[in-house]
């Protein structure tokens, strides 16, 4: 604790620096809500993997909107994982003074409120506490320091908590704020913001017993070990100044997979950390199935031909009858999964519980089936530290392989595991320790959509015919999601999708595949429609749009909602998944005509966006095709050039007309 003390009184000598720094400064940001002048923790670790983390900010309102912000301060922190408060408040005015709010030694007195976190959906224990700043002007800081002691779960807020205004408040049982790894610490330093900060540093006081790891990835930053105070300690420091906000291009990756970040971890691979995994739920017992389950599985898999028939039954069966809804359930919660008999009882959970549910059933089924950890929205970098927020289940083949299951993000979706999870990290716990590997990209015609069309003009120009749209995969969980409704909604819903661009068309009959049996095959989708005065016809002209070219179903096409204005980017980019878009029409016309005049666009052949297209005229038929193909889900900068013209050749295609002339 005397360690901590010291950390605290050079934190306080540091701000009489700053706060001048801070007043030097004003108006050097125009345009930003705030300013940072400095943020600095301060980390020790103990022999138990028990850390201390000290956190003292200076932050100065740049912006109207700044002060409403920064009117209170909030953190967000677990009781059963970490104690914590904020220690001392202080506002330095712009004209000079300094009004303490909070500070033991002095006469500060202002509120720490300490109450149940808001939350939807996932109700675990999470707690919030929060001080009330009240009125601020432009130029005034706030400067706040905070002390937390012991970790946090990845799916709570990435704040950082702290302790109670006098360390003499600290529980005597440290035991349940040892981090689940025992021994080991990790942690993700963001050195990037979306405000302004002028100076950012990291220090960790660590036992030189400890190995440590790190790495500093899209970036550079200032990095120094020493001796540490104390003997047989090393003290590390990271620092960087002058951290100036990105502005983001559409649908970049994550911040923290294109901006500054440090790793930290004394776990000497992934290996370890899978064992681990591993270890802590088959000593909690969280894959015993109940008889009850057992009796469940029996009747799920009978008739099932095949070992991915009944992967499949079961896989399907948790993610629709398992809901999504966290409660506190005690002991279980973080990296330890919930039992199969609390699952199977309550019937609900987060991703842990119906990945825990499904590796109980296989496992039940007579499958080798594991738990798996993995990282939904951001990548996951070689040093292994718990880079994690999603699991999911590993099931073994007879011929050894590893096949990824996601009973979360699989729900009315035909996929076992989800493409929109392609390219992204996922490590296995196993009793052997698997390396960290990365889910492979999913071919685009695992994800079609097909739309055929017949159609005839009249020479009133008006259009009879059908169109059928069938898709797969991803694609077809979009076109499905026009079920996503109250059944007497359906037609209304399905009418929309032709409405949307044939607003005066007259639907004369849709038929559909049965929604709720979306195993047995995919979606398809038939109408069939008139629509008056769809062409322009004249004596010798012919002029219109193919309807199957007018982006029918555009909810299945992501590509289609990027904005297409900027014409190169630096950033990488993702789409929702792979896919292919394959368009087929005969259009039967009221005369023959002997000239076709139609866009002009060029094909495109590319690994990441590739387009094709074609007309054809033979007498009074004219067949058209188009064929657009998404390669992956995570693009880098360099194919945005393929990706955008594959999108505009589409979108010219789909509003510009074909004169036919006789």
């Amino acid at each position: 604790m005397k360690k901590i003390l010291s950390l605290l009184a050079v934190a306080g000598l540091l701000s009489v620096v700053s706060v001048a720094y801070s007043q030097q400064s004003v108006g050097k940001y125009d345009g930003m809500n705030t300013v940072t002048v400095f943020d600095s923790t301060g980390v020790y670790m103990e022999e138990s993997g028990l850390s201390h983390v000290l956190v003292h900010r200076l932050v100065r309102m740049n912006s109207y909107a700044g002060c409403s912000q920064w009117s209170t301060y909030k953190m967000d922190y677990d009781p059963l994982s970490a104690y914590c408060d904020i220690t001392h408040l202080l506002i330095h005015r712009a004209g000079g003074a300094t009004d303490t709010l909070l500070w033991p030694e002095r006469d500060g007195n202002v509120t720490v409120y300490d109450y149940v976190a808001p939350a939807r959906m996932i109700y675990w224990g999470a707690s919030q506490k929060m001080v009330e700043i009240g009125h601020l002007d432009i130029g005034d800081a706030v400067e706040v320091w905070t002390y937390k002691k012991g970790y946090t779960y990845a799916l709570l807020a990435d704040e950082q908590p702290s302790l109670n205004s006098t360390f003499a408040a600290l529980p005597a049982d440290d035991a349940r704020y040892i981090p689940p790894m025992k021994g080991h610490y990790y942690d993700i330093v963001p050195f990037w913001s979306d405000q302004p900060i002028e100076y950012k540093v990291y220090q960790l006081n660590i036992l030189d017993s400890k190995t440590l790891q790190y790495r500093v990835y899209n970036g550079d930053v200032k990095v120094s070990d020493e001796a540490a105070d104390e003997d047989g300690r090393t003290l590390y420091t990271f620092s960087k100044r002058n951290i100036m906000p990105l502005k983001r291009e559409q649908r970049a990756w994550a911040n923290n997979d294109i901006e500054c970040k440090l790793l930290l971890s004394t776990s000497p691979d992934w290996q370890a950390k899978s064992r681990w995994f591993y270890g802590v739920n088959e000593d909690y017992g969280s894959f015993v199935p109940t008889p009850a389950m057992k009796k469940k599985v029996d009747e799920l898999v009978r008739g099932c031909k095949t070992e991915l028939d009944s992967i499949a039954a079961l896989t399907h069966w948790v993610a629709d009858n398992i809901r999504y809804a966290g409660i506190s359930m005690g002991e279980g919660e973080g990296f330890t999964l919930h039992n199969a008999e609390m699952n199977f009882t309550d019937r609900c959970g987060v991703c842990k519980d119906k990945a825990s549910t499904l590796v109980s059933m296989l496992r039940a089924a007579g499958f080798k089936a594991y738990a798996a950890m993995t990282m939904a929205g951001e990548r996951i970098d070689r040093i292994p530290a718990d880079q994690f927020n999603h699991s999911v289940c590993a099931v073994q083949m007879r011929d050894g392989h590893f096949e990824l299951l996601d009973p979360t993000w699989v729900p009315n979706v035909r996929e076992l595991w989800s493409s929109a999870e392609q390219q992204q990290g996922y490590l296995i716990g196993t009793a052997e320790g698997c390396d960290l590997m990365e889910t492979p990209i999913s071919a685009p015609e695992n994800h079609y959509v097909r739309i055929v069309g017949n159609s005839r003009i009249d020479l009133d120009g008006g259009l009879h015919g059908t169109i059928t749209i069938e898709a797969e995969g991803q694609s077809d969980a979009a076109v499905r999601g026009v079920f996503n409704a109250n059944q007497d909604d359906w037609r209304h819903n399905l009418e929309l999708e032709l409405l949307r661009i044939a607003p005066n068309a007259q639907i004369i009959d849709i038929q559909y595949t049965n929604p709720d049996r979306y195993l047995e095959q995919p979606v398809r989708i038939t109408y069939s429609y008139y629509i008056p005065e769809y062409a322009t016809v004249t004596g010798d002209v012919i002029e219109f749009i193919p309807i199957t070219a007018r982006n029918f179903y555009k909810r299945a096409m992501g590509h289609l909602y990027f904005d297409f204005s900027q014409t190169k980017r630096t950033q990488p980019f993702s789409d929702r998944c792979s896919r292919l878009i394959d368009i087929r029409e005969t259009v039967t016309l009221p005369f023959a005509p002997s000239q076709l005049h139609y866009p002009m666009v060029d094909g495109i052949a590319n690994p990441a966006a590739s387009f094709g297209c074609g007309f054809q005229l033979n007498g009074a038929t004219l067949t058209f095709g188009e064929q657009v193909v998404f390669g992956k889900r995570r693009y880098e900068a360099e194919d945005w050039l393929p990706f955008r013209a594959t999108s505009l050749n589409q979108i010219k295609l789909s509003e510009t007309p074909v004169i036919l002339t006789k």
